[in-house]
């Protein structure tokens, strides 16, 4: 039997994903889940650790790395402390409601030495892993436009930011990672019908740095649930169904419409379609494996505290178009 000594984990956040969190973390090869924070306690009184209330209980019970799944607006607060006391953090995204914030964030982390990451689960979604590394071998050829849909019905745990730091997130991150590319510009509309502060709805359309269009339709206020990322190029186009983790191709044919009605509207020629058979494991899973073995010291592929910055970057900018009316041109990357 193995006598490695296993990672101490600790829990912040009882909430819908905090408790995804919690049953990945009480199964997790290599870690154990020491304790939860959560001032209301357990209501369902189904976990096996004790319940804490307070950050600072959490760090006296000796923990090696923490899992932030509190609102958005508690990110730094909670992030800052266990900075300060030398522990790791896997921060649900966005990882701060401000600019501001998230380079706080960065810093402190940055300065203490301390690994740390972003939750932004999709980077972990088979049908967008695969969709990767098709990109990156070329199958696309040159990506014209990417084109995300992400909709649904409120969610009722989320009370302190709107659909686009909440929902776009993912989004703009996905877009990022799968293509390789930065954000150069931001344009966007927002809507606001269900008598909350924030906004329900956003439309943005975007340039990253090789040129490609994106384009984001994003909201909570829709009984059909969608997630769907759409990548056109000169060889024909993706499409990644987020939801059932399926990936298929639809190719530019060789072969030329003989309808010479249908030859002349569709542009190109139709080619095959494939939907590829691919592995299937729980993104969640694959997140905390990655980052436990992070924080183990070992190569792994997280989503840093800088890409989460950039992020919200992006983010406050798809905010400041829509409340502007007008294209926001953003920074260089860092």
């Amino acid at each position: 039997m193995s006598t490695e000594r296993k990672l101490r984990a600790g829990l912040i956040g009882l909430g819908a994903m905090g408790r995804n969190h919690a049953r990945v973390l009480s199964t997790l090869a290599g870690v154990e889940l020491v304790a939860v924070v959560d001032p209301m306690g357990d209501s369902t009184g189904t976990l096996r650790v004790p319940v804490v209330p307070t950050v600072t209980e959490l760090i006296a019970l000796g923990i090696d790395y923490a899992v932030i799944a509190c609102p958005t607006a508690l990110h730094e607060e909670v992030g800052l402390e266990l900075a300060a006391n030398g522990v790791c953090a896997l921060i649900e995204k966005p990882l701060a409601p401000s600019i501001e914030g998230a380079r706080r964030l960065v810093d402190a982390f940055e300065k203490a030495g301390l690994v740390a990451g972003v939750g932004h689960i999709e980077r972990y979604n088979p049908a967008l892993q695969n969709l990767r590394s098709r990109l990156e071998a070329g199958d696309l050829g040159e990506v014209f436009q990417v084109v995300t849909r992400r909709q649904g019905p409120f969610p009722h745990r989320i009370a302190d930011v709107g659909v686009v730091m909440d929902l776009a997130t993912h989004d703009i991150d996905l877009t990022s990672w799968v293509t390789g590319q930065s954000y150069v510009s931001v344009s966007a509309h927002t809507v606001f019908r269900s008598g909350r502060p924030h906004e329900d709805m956003v439309a943005a359309v975007g340039q990253l740095a090789d040129g490609s269009m994106v384009n984001h339709l994003v909201n909570w206020l829709s009984p059909l649930k969608e997630r769907s990322t759409v990548i056109t190029g000169e060889k024909g186009c993706f499409v990644a169904d987020t939801l059932t983790a399926d990936l298929t191709f639809y190719a530019n044919g060789a072969i030329t419409t003989e309808w010479e009605a249908l030859r002349s509207f569709r542009g190109v020629a139709e080619g095959d379609m494939i939907r590829f058979a691919i592995p299937k494991r729980e993104p969640l899973l694959v997140e905390h494996e990655r980052f436990r073995d992070a924080v183990e010291g070992k190569p792994s592929d997280i989503v840093t505290l800088r890409q989460g910055l950039r992020t919200v970057e992006v983010a406050s900018a798809v905010l400041q178009s829509a409340k502007t009316k007008s294209t926001v041109v953003l920074p260089e990357n860092m």
